[in-house]
């Protein structure tokens, strides 16, 4: 049976974001900012999501692959007339001191053989399809109006063959670039030529600065860059995904709008990004909190936009959605819900700032007032239940997954204040770290043995793996073994993938697997010394990939990809894995030839 994929590829240059699928048509494009409105969204909707596509005539066959180590994206088209290839690249590179990242997509048509006749249609959207923009013509561009600022198409091309969607025969190399704001008035060619090689050689040092183990290099170098895209450069902060409205298994209902900032997400990241020695996305990431912090007194929200404001007010669209998913989303209403583990997030994200060696980060006396705030609010929170991590609309309880991370805010404050020599902050947080302890031990069930998902609840969850995998249960111990244990029986499938939970909830019970909770039992079991156990379950799950090697939010049973993609949290969670195993196994070193 064939599984459902996602055969996209993502570009991005930290200003924005697109997607563009094996056909070499624009599915996704979000201008100007990761939250915006698409100007191309097919993805939702093929009638009202505008098309930006090149197309040969007659039957093809294509692949699909990146430059190596980059995000620069090749599509090549096999037809009965010749071959050619699209690269599709979002420029980004260093200039006069800083990074150029413009909103510009540079598309080259390459070549490769014969005289393939081909079509190239640019017809974009406004406000999620409900307009299209009035279009003028002139001498070498194509310009598109009704937008916050114009949308302009530079290219070599007839401007007659684009805009009545005529096909011609392509018998040499051609350019289209495509700007949202400041026009291309450079020439076009070497332009073009220029950016791309810039680009490649962009991603390609940032890759050769990049620390990998010696296993799973190429998953590693993908993932790293992948995450990478999802950083919006201009304020730091880091969206969960880029997309909305993408179901979590086919008619579910469950269709959200990831095109936020989480604390949650961000934490998990960050702690990647760390680990492969990248620490400017750290520092530009706590800028973010910062502001955040400075402006909300009261408590933090889970979620803010990428300018750290609250986020539109949770909307549907009337589109037909993905393969007819509805409803389709804009805003995100958990902005408005109680998640404490927030608190807890944001100390152990710091946590690196202060006592990696490495940064040569300011400790000022405002960084401390910032940590006993954050403390200040898990002593608050200690009992009070909230919507969790898993977001419950309708439900509220006092989740073992979050006093967990007020336990470990409560540990990183500790350390913080270590470093900072502050003794009067260290016994507040050692304090506040032994009743959140006391809390998580009202939440285990003593008749099982096990861990379950709130005080008072029955029901089991994914989440408390990370009792596990952060120290709180000693790896070492039976009570760990046993806890894992009672999660694998329920909650794992055959292939070695994890549902977040299998009870019922505000939508029923949960279609499909959540990834990272599957790579989340990876790390349990390295972390338990089950190192065969988590190598196979790895090896097994890489394989929910598409051909790109880019991965979802959710997996079917049957291994098909759904939910928002590509996922942070699911790329984030490979790396975290496969730094576990490596530090856990003593492989050995290609340098040791």
């Amino acid at each position: 049976m064939h599984k459902h994929r996602y055969d996209l590829g993502i570009i991005g240059n930290c200003s924005y974001l697109g997607l563009i699928d094996d056909h070499a048509r624009v599915k996704w494009l979000c201008w100007p900012r990761f939250d915006s409105s698409f100007v191309f969204g097919s993805l939702l909707d093929e009638k009202l999501g505008g098309e930006f596509s090149i197309i040969p005539e007659g039957k093809y066959e294509t692949r699909q692959y990146y430059i190596t180590n980059t995000n620069v994206l090749c599509t090549e088209f096999e037809c009965a007339d010749g071959k050619f290839r699209i690269i599709d690249c979002a420029p980004r590179f260093y200039q006069y001191e800083r990074t150029f990242r413009p909103l510009m997509l540079v598309r080259k048509i390459e070549l490769l053989q014969g005289n393939p006749i081909i079509k190239v249609i640019c017809d974009p959207r406004g406000q999620y399809g409900e307009w299209k923009p009035e279009k003028v013509v002139a001498s070498n561009h194509m310009v598109f109006t009704g937008y916050s600022m114009p949308m302009r198409l530079t290219t070599d091309i007839s401007l007659t063959f684009i805009d009545e969607q005529q096909a011609f025969v392509l018998n040499r190399n051609h350019y289209l670039v495509l700007t949202y704001g400041e026009p291309l008035e450079a020439p076009l060619k070497s332009t073009a030529e220029d950016f791309i090689n810039k680009t490649v050689r962009y991603w390609q040092g940032w890759i050769k600065n990049t620390y990998v183990p010696d296993i799973y290099q190429a998953q590693l170098i993908r993932s790293a860059l992948v995450l990478k895209l999802h950083q919006y450069e201009d304020t730091g902060g880091i969206i969960a995904s880029g997309t909305t409205s993408l179901p979590e298994y086919n008619g579910s209902q469950r269709t959200w709008d990831y095109r936020y900032c989480w604390f949650r997400d961000s934490y998990y990241t960050l702690k990647a990004f760390n680990e492969m020695g990248h620490f400017d996305e750290l520092e530009k990431y706590f800028e973010y909190i910062e502001n955040i912090l400075v402006r909300n007194k009261e408590r933090i929200s889970p979620l803010y936009s990428i300018t750290g404001h609250a986020p539109p007010d949770e909307i549907h669209l009337p589109l037909t959605g993905y393969l007819g998913n509805q409803p389709v989303r804009v805003g995100n209403k958990a902005f408005e819900q109680i998640q404490n583990d927030v608190y807890g997030q944001v100390l152990v994200g710091l946590l690196p700032l202060f006592i990696d060696q490495r940064l040569t980060f300011i400790k000022r006396a405002a960084h401390v007032d910032l940590v006993e705030r954050l403390l200040n609010w898990i002593e608050k929170t200690l009992n009070e239940p909230d919507a969790g991590l898993w977001e419950f609309r309708n439900v509220k309880q006092v989740h073992t997954y979050t006093l967990l991370f007020h336990w470990a805010g409560c540990q990183a404050a500790l350390k913080l204040a270590r470093s900072m020599g502050d003794h009067r902050l260290m016994d507040k947080a050692g304090q506040l770290s032994r009743q959140a302890a006391h809390q998580i031990e009202r939440c285990f069930d003593n008749a099982r043995g096990v861990y379950t998902q709130a005080i008072g609840s029955e029901h089991l969850d994914a989440s408390t793996l990370k009792m596990i995998t952060m120290s709180y249960l000693d790896p070492k111990s039976e009570k760990a073994a046993h806890h894992l244990s009672e999660l694998e029986k329920l909650l794992k499938t055959d292939q070695g993938l994890f549902y977040r939970y299998v009870h019922q909830d505000d939508f029923g019970k949960p279609g499909a697997t959540f990834l990272v909770c599957a790579f989340w039992y990876v790390d349990a079991l390295a972390c338990v010394g089950r190192l065969e156990d988590a190598n196979r379950t790895l090896e097994t799950i890489l394989s929910f990939s598409n051909r790109l090697g880019i991965f979802s939010e959710d997996v079917g049973i049957d291994g098909s990809q759904w939910g928002n993609y590509p996922q942070t949290y699911s790329h984030v969670g490979l790396i975290n894995s496969v730094f576990r195993i490596a530090k856990k196994t003593d492989t050995p070193s290609y340098m040791s030839f």
